[in-house]
């Protein structure tokens, strides 16, 4: 029997939409055709796609520790120490002798130190602290400090002190809990893969007052946890899509659940989605090795129908068929930024406690072109059975949302629909650094979505739907297309693609958060790279958005 290169290829192009399954069943048929020719198929390189990408991982590192997080009614001796005062006196718990304080009290008077926002000046070390820096807190009449802010500030300031760090002078319990948690975002930092870095010291930050006790409880109810959803966030975020691809990025999820209590997750994989007809999420992963994926994370603290919370989770795009140019393409490893704020968001209510039933859609794929990716002028159908054309392949995150979307309202009936996606440019040119971009059918919901980011920071701007806009989205030969909207702006555009999969009474906001996903620079409370973004907002929104 003669060896049939011809014969082969079109094994390779009939098994590779079988995703996970093509490397047992092709080696079947390699196995079955030496039999035959093994003269021939002594070196097959087929085989060589078991492994995926290079099989070397860029590094097997954690983060550099950062400083922990305590609380005491009198600064630890020997630490750091960080005054607040919103004024030029200092406060009366500072740990100073009568000798210190007037000598500090004169530096303060020569150097014009007012307690205004934004002012530092340091102090002259004493025997039981090496450094002592304040920090003014006065703001504008009216104005509440931010304390979470002066956390971050402090922490990165403090930074190299090879001491513990004592923060002295906030108001309350509740503002040194703020403080804490500030602190702990203004100190992330993404490090594992640098070979010459040195750990910096990791030495605890002690919040110092009268309401430590009420200050920890605080910490350990919430706000702990709610930085632990953050920084896990940014780390998947951070992370590259060599890394962090659908498998890893559920292996990552397991891992931060494991153990805590009331959490259930499920996945379907390439195969289930066949199954079910979920054509929109699954194309979009078929040009890659890697099949796409659907994780839902449930976390019941209640009784009653969950809220939803659906992330876009696209692992690297390329933008497919329609492919990007490379400039600025790297930065396409964090078109999962909605994916990990939605859970980041459940671990932050999971491992609080929160009296909240959730579920976080995790929808994941990895937009890669080849010869099985989905083409410009494909027509798909999603779950429900809706058909969708393709116009371009790089408006792929509309689509793994549509499936999932129409999966999570089928098999958890949820009372609301939150999602979340770096989905448009057209949002970025829109709204630029300082917010994401809001859709919402109904005002109150739109005002609920806003309630919530002003108590969390994380700035939301309300954009239109608009019917006009709704009709440009419809197609000629399919239901809808997924691209091509004029005369709709693209944000709205995408918008009204993902509202045609939300049944009309069922009360949903879409947030747009591509302009948001990085800190624009070194702020408090990010240091730099991935924000987070969506976690703080999706806790506060879930705990408090009643049907």
């Amino acid at each position: 029997m003669a060896f049939n290169l011809r014969w082969l290829a079109a094994q390779v192009n009939t098994f590779k939409i079988s995703g996970d399954n093509i490397v047992p069943i092709l080696r079947s048929k390699i196995i079955a055709l030496a039999a035959c020719a093994p003269l021939a198929l002594a070196a097959a390189p087929v085989l060589a796609q078991d492994v995926m990408g290079s099989g070397i991982v860029p590094g097997t590192a954690e983060n550099s520790a950062s400083r922990g997080i305590g609380f005491a009614e009198e600064a630890p001796r020997g630490a750091a120490i960080a005054i607040i005062t919103a004024s030029a006196e200092l406060p009366a718990d500072a740990p100073f002798s009568a000798a210190e304080r007037q000598a500090a009290e004169q530096r303060i008077a020569a150097r014009g130190f007012t307690g205004k926002s934004g002012e530092t000046l340091e102090l002259m070390a004493t025997g039981n602290a090496p450094k002592i820096v304040l920090f003014g807190a006065a703001t504008d009449e009216g104005e509440q400090s931010d304390w979470r802010a002066m956390g971050g500030t402090i922490a990165q300031a403090m930074s190299a002190e090879n001491s513990g760090v004592a923060v002295i002078g906030a108001s309350d319990a509740a503002a040194m809990a703020d403080i804490a948690f500030g602190a702990a975002l203004g100190q992330y930092r993404f490090d594992r893969y640098k070979s010459d870095r040195t750990a910096a010291p990791a030495e605890e930050i002690t919040l110092v007052g009268s309401q430590s006790r009420a200050a920890q409880v605080l910490w350990q109810g919430r706000h702990a946890a709610l930085a632990e959803g953050v920084v896990m966030a940014r780390d998947l975020v951070n992370e590259p899509a060599n890394v962090i691809y659908p498998e890893s990025f559920i292996e990552r999820a397991r891992a931060a659940f494991r153990g805590v209590p009331n959490v259930t997750i499920e996945v379907l994989e390439q195969a289930d989605m066949r199954r079910l007809g979920m054509g929109a999420i699954a194309g979009v992963g078929q040009g890659s090795p890697r099949g796409s994926r659907l994780m839902l994370i449930t976390y019941k603290g209640a009784d009653g129908a969950p809220i939803a919370l659906a992330g876009k989770g696209i692992t690297f795009d390329t933008g497919g068929i329609s492919i990007k140019p490379n400039s600025g393409m790297w930065e396409m490893k964090g078109d999962m930024s909605g994916a990990a704020a939605v859970t980041g968001a459940l671990l932050s209510l999971a491992k609080s406690r929160a009296p909240v039933h959730a579920v976080a859609a995790v929808a994941l794929a990895e937009n890669m072109p080849g010869g099985n990716a989905q083409r410009p002028g494909d027509v798909i159908r999603t779950l429900s059975g809706k058909t969708i054309e393709i116009r371009s392949t790089d408006a792929e995150g509309r689509l793994v949302l549509s499936d999932a979307i129409e999966y999570t309202v089928q098999e958890k009936s949820p009372y609301a629909l939150v999602d979340i996606a770096t989905l448009t440019g057209s949002a970025v040119r829109a709204l630029g650094p300082e917010y994401a971009a809001l859709f919402a059918r109904a005002d109150s919901h739109a005002e609920a979505a806003i309630a919530a980011a002003d108590a969390s920071g994380e700035a939301l701007w309300r954009l239109p739907l608009h019917p006009a806009y709704a009709k440009a989205i419809k197609s000629e030969i399919a239901d809808i297309k997924n691209s091509d909207a004029s005369p709709a702006p693209g944000a709205s555009a995408g918008a009204h693609f993902i509202e045609y999969f939300v049944p009309e009474d069922l009360p949903w906001v879409h947030i747009d958060m591509a302009a948001v996903d990085r800190c624009s620079g070194t702020t408090a409370l990010c240091p730099g790279g991935a924000r987070g973004f969506g976690v703080m907002l999706l806790d506060e929104l879930a705990r408090n958005w009643r049907p």
